[in-house]
């Protein structure tokens, strides 16, 4: 049997980097200021300006970045966030640990981001269920932007603020504009496996509205006012290590040359496996990060022998997400848009991902296209 290939090869990144890398963060070590050092204030800045945003807040993931906007606006029980069902569960986990009600919408075939006519059924889902709808949580998965101003749109005709769910995609950009400053807030992820990750568990927020700043940086660390023993609000612990805004400060020096690599690779995939299966389509004028490079297998193929096949040739998969989240235990009370979200159904039964990072080098590429061209042969 071959040997494995790495799904996402983070050491070839590190190679890459080197000493630059290394140095930032035994400068964190020495200088002693493991907590708010002064690497992330300039991370921030830095963030900040990748987006094209006035402000950006770091934090503890991007699970806290999520939490903290729903929390600065004032989420409380009885209150509604529409949400796809075809995402990670902390898309939800934050509207539920305030108490509201998270009601969960269908997603495209094509594009696996939030279907806009589901939407409006989960809006009339949630008041059938007695609850106010606030908000709507757009996730741009996979690294694929949402339809954001077509969902811009739609939260201003209904009432609505916009959260951008942006855990796999910060880089990715819409006509031209980077993400970041769609809609109230955009949360992101660094989890070392994300397009842009620490070497450790580290999120963001960016937003263009100044009367966030104040609340967001009291909310990070426990409601604080003038000072860590005058808590003037309900907040959480949510900082991010300052070793891991030295990280991302360096990584970000090679993150578009990154991003443009990806999309040299997710290019070679389509041409390689398009007459097959479905390949990942992004909207005319975007570009995607590439978080992942996720296939729809035809109908009937059994997914798990095509994986087997895969592991055989030493080629590793992985299924996001095996199953929508109105359809997990923790989730299944909540409303659903009045469909039933049939398209996350199917979809949770035919994705597969396959390997992606930056570094994937075509002859490399080709043994994974040629694996799975097999795979699909012999099944």
């Amino acid at each position: 049997m071959p040997d494995m290939l790495p799904f996402i090869d983070l050491q070839a990144q590190r190679a890459r980097l080197g000493a630059d890398l290394e140095e930032a963060m035994l400068k964190v070590v020495r200088g002693g200021q493991y907590i708010l050092g002064p690497e992330v204030e300039a991370c921030e800045r830095a963030l900040a300006a990748f987006a094209g945003t006035k402000h950006c807040l770091t934090c503890a993931s991007g699970t806290d970045a999520l939490a903290l906007a729903l929390m600065v606006k004032g989420l409380r029980t009885g209150d509604a966030v529409l949400c796809p069902t075809f995402t990670f569960a902390a898309t939800a986990e934050v509207v539920a640990w305030l108490g509201a009600a998270p009601v969960f919408c269908d997603v495209e075939s094509t594009t696996f981001n939030l279907d806009l006519d589901s939407a409006a059924q989960a809006l009339s889902s949630a008041r059938a269920a007695g609850l106010e709808p606030k908000a709507l949580i757009a996730v741009d998965l996979f690294g694929h932007p949402a339809p954001l101003p077509e969902i811009e749109a739609f939260c201003a005709a209904h009432g609505l603020w916009l959260l951008d769910d942006a855990a796999q995609a910060f880089g990715a950009s819409l006509d031209g504009r980077r993400l970041g400053g769609f809609g109230t807030m955009t949360a992101t992820s660094f989890f070392p496996a994300k397009p842009l990750g620490c070497y450790g568990d580290g999120g963001a927020l960016t937003f263009d509205d100044d009367g966030l700043v104040e609340p967001l940086r009291s909310l990070r660390v426990h409601g604080q006012g003038t000072d860590k023993y005058d808590n003037i609000r309900i907040g959480m612990n949510g900082r991010m290590d300052t070793v891991q805004c030295a990280v991302i400060l360096e990584k970000l020096k090679i993150f578009d040359a990154e991003i443009a690599a990806r999309d040299e690779v997710a290019g070679r995939y389509a041409e390689g496996l398009f007459d097959l299966v479905h390949v990942p389509r992004v909207r005319k004028g975007c570009m995607s990060t590439w978080a992942q490079y996720t296939i729809t297998l035809p109908k009937g193929t059994n997914r798990e022998a095509f994986q087997a096949h895969l592991r055989e040739a030493g080629v590793p998969t992985a299924v996001y997400y095996g199953r929508p989240l109105h359809r997990q235990t923790a989730y299944a009370h909540y409303p659903t848009a009045g469909n039933g979200c049939p398209v996350a159904e199917d979809l949770s039964r035919r994705v597969v991902s396959l390997p992606m990072h930056p570094y994937l080098e075509p002859a490399v590429q080709d043994r994974i296209i040629d694996a799975a061209r097999d795979a699909l042969g012999a099944l």
